[in-house]
This record gives C-alpha cells, structure tokens and sequence, in this order.
C-alpha cells in the first residue's frame, strides 16, 4: 500500500477554480483507476489558501501508473497558473 499527501498553496483568489480542475480530475481517477483506493482534496482550516491531496494506492504500480495518465497529465498542465509555490509531496509506506 502507499499513501501519498499532496500539500499545494494556491494563490489568493484562485481557490474556487482550483478545487473545480481538481473535481474534473478527482472524476476521473476515481472511474478509471481501479488501484487508487483514495484521492480527496482537503483545505487547511489554518491556512484557507492551502490545499492538501491525500491518496491511498494498493501498490507501487497503481501509484506509478496514476502519475501517466492522460487526466492527471493534463491536470499538471493547467495547475501552473494557480500554484503559489512548489508543492510538498510526501510518500508514505505502512510502518512494520
């Protein structure tokens, strides 16, 4: 299994367009992703301009295979514009 959160600050003002890309994309991981057992987006209650993705995998090959996609490419492509820095990602594996 890998978990994977997502920390993302988003510009002022660019919130509500951000979480609408995310809902098309979230679609479609969620329909054609057998593998990805998890994908929502949260906003911190602390800081309102930052969103955390948080994503749960059955294993390493649908975490890899979910980074290929047509969507999640696209997605990358248009996410630029509402990035206030770079994103935090952390992977995280079950502790033994």
């Amino acid at each position: 299994m890998v978990h994977v959160v997502a920390t993302i600050p988003i510009k002022p003002g660019k919130a509500a367009e951000f979480e609408s890309i995310f809902a098309d994309l979230a679609r479609q991981v969620r329909a054609n992703e057998k593998g990805c057992e998890r994908y929502e987006l949260c906003r911190s209650t602390v800081a309102p301009d930052t969103f955390v993705v948080v994503e749960r995998y059955s294993d390493d090959a649908a975490f890899a295979a979910h980074s290929k996609t047509p969507y999640f490419l696209a997605f990358m492509g248009k996410v630029g514009e509402f990035v206030a820095g770079a994103p935090t990602i952390d992977i995280l594996k079950p502790a033994r």
